[in-house]
């Protein structure tokens, strides 16, 4: 995913489908200087990780 893209998935209110290595996380931000994300799992909101937004997938919306 590119910096861009993740920014515009952390602004919006819908919820997007990201994962990172398979697993769904909810991206809370975005540094675009670092091009970082901070993120959670969804299942365990608890455990927040900054990692690469190359890292981050969004996958198909399933219908």
């Amino acid at each position: 995913m590119n910096t861009q893209r993740a920014s515009e998935i952390a602004a919006s209110p819908i919820m997007a489908n990201v994962t990172l290595d398979g697993t769904p996380v909810y991206i809370q931000h975005v540094d675009e200087d670092t091009e970082m994300a901070r993120v959670f799992p969804l299942d365990h909101p608890e455990r927040e990780l900054s990692v690469p937004v190359g890292e981050l997938a969004e996958q198909p919306a399933e219908e």
